[in-house]
């Protein structure tokens, strides 16, 4: 028997001081069984770094044809694909030919192998953005995990700051493309 996604409900705080975006999203993410709670926290800093009224968590891991989160023009075109993890190239490059803007935030101790097999193969997609978050700083997003959060996350200098509750962590992204 299959076992089903646990739903966490987050109110989603976002005060970006870079691009002047300051607003609450209260948002219901379904979490895959196979989806860690590192995966999850890095899903929603995801979100948060995009953040934008048309912005949308997608089916993630249950559905391969759909990115992580999305953002869809009115018209329904689609104008952001986020991936999380390291997609293969072939993965990217048919990413990078559905939607304007396709960003992958890596992160894990193999990012940067994944990174120096598949970057000489992107260098032609001008609309690919590749960001790694570091290891030790998503294993301090993933103990903020709970299955109702209030998280603030404030951004000034690409510095990210995420708290929940009394815990606080740090994110520093390195923009790789």
């Amino acid at each position: 028997m299959a076992q089903k996604s646990t739903v966490y409900k987050v109110e989603l705080s976002v005060s970006d001081m870079d691009r002047h975006y300051y607003e609450t999203h209260k948002l219901t993410v379904a979490k895959h069984p196979s989806e860690t709670d590192e995966r999850l926290m890095v899903r929603i800093l995801a979100f948060a770094l995009n953040a934008h009224e048309h912005l949308e968590m997608t089916k993630g891991l249950s559905s391969d044809d759909e990115p992580d989160v999305w953002q869809k023009s009115l018209s329904g075109e689609l104008e952001l694909w986020i991936a999380l993890g390291q997609p293969s190239e072939k993965i990217v490059r048919q990413s990078c030919g559905k939607a304007d803007k396709v960003i992958v935030y890596s992160y894990g101790r193999t990012a940067g192998t994944w990174w120096d097999k598949i970057k000489n193969s992107t260098t032609r997609f001008d609309n690919l953005r590749v960001v790694n978050l570091p290891e030790a700083e998503t294993g301090a997003l993933e103990k903020l995990a709970s299955r109702a959060m209030k998280v603030q996350v404030n951004i000034q200098d690409g510095e990210v700051m995420v708290s929940v509750d009394d815990e606080i962590a740090y994110v520093t992204p390195i923009i790789l493309k």
